[in-house]
């Protein structure tokens, strides 16, 4: 008997716990929503923050908290790191409010929310085309802001995935052996993007995917395809003269001007 009481008791407790969020959750008591949405948040609970200042977002419309409502609602969600809420927050608060004292914090969070919904370099990277849209309009708009050193590090991290990609996309023809058509994207990344960051290794697997297309080749085309290694190892050398693939071009340079 006394076990059944304490039990009633113990859930009777927890629904009034539970009731009296909800009381405030569901009523129009602005007031009650506003202190209690801030008491989650600064006590580190943003989903249930998220929720009040979400369900306030409509009784506010209008009024002087308007845009701390919005602002709030999304940076919770961005707290909790659910980040595809939180950019379409800020980005509903900017389009809303754009000369509010909040607008150039949401405009940087909603970025950083872009830059952390984008995928490692092996995947698909057209969420890394939008959040570099986004970064280069936020540094255009804000060029003294105090977040420019974080947006140049998110820029040269997204940068590195998508030269990362081309290349690998480009390799991956040589690792197949086809080491005609390794060339020709080889050649292709750089003439879409002469500063690809993987440039030295581009050019090495350039001259390697000549020299091995010229060595597999019947001996009445050898001799023209091995100059086109020729050409290949000279542009690589003049590049990069210092290289650790150096030794290894030397040598198979060597054996093509004995040949």
């Amino acid at each position: 008997m006394k076990r059944t009481i304490f039990v009633l008791l113990a859930v009777l407790s927890l629904s009034a716990c539970k009731s009296q969020y909800e009381l405030v959750r569901e009523g129009n008591d602005v007031e009650a929503k506003y202190k209690l949405a801030f008491e989650y948040f600064n006590s580190g609970k943003y989903t249930r923050a998220a929720e009040l200042f979400e369900n306030m977002s409509v009784l506010t419309n209008g009024t002087a908290r308007e845009d701390t409502v919005q602002y709030y609602w999304g940076l919770s969600n961005y707290r909790a790191s659910d980040y595809i809420t939180a950019e379409s927050n800020f980005k509903n608060f900017l389009d809303k409010f754009p000369v509010s004292p909040f607008s150039e914090s949401a405009e940087f969070l909603r970025v950083d929310c872009l830059y952390k919904a984008t995928y490692r370099w092996e995947l698909d990277q057209t969420p890394t085309y939008t959040a570099l849209a986004a970064i280069y309009e936020y540094k255009a708009a804000h060029p003294g802001s105090v977040h420019a050193a974080a947006c140049t590090r998110m820029q040269e991290d997204l940068d590195w995935r998508l030269d990362k990609k081309a290349f690998e996309n480009a390799k991956i023809y040589y690792t197949m052996e086809d080491y005609l058509a390794a060339r020709v994207a080889l050649r292709n990344v750089l003439k879409d993007d002469a500063d690809n960051q993987f440039r030295e290794e581009i050019l090495y697997y350039t001259a390697m995917s000549s020299y091995k297309y010229a060595d597999m080749s019947v001996p009445a085309r050898q001799r023209e395809r091995f100059l086109v290694f020729e050409d290949d190892y000279l542009n690589f050398i003049g590049e990069y003269p210092e290289s650790r693939h150096r030794a290894e071009l030397d040598r198979l340079h060597e054996r093509v001007r004995k040949k």
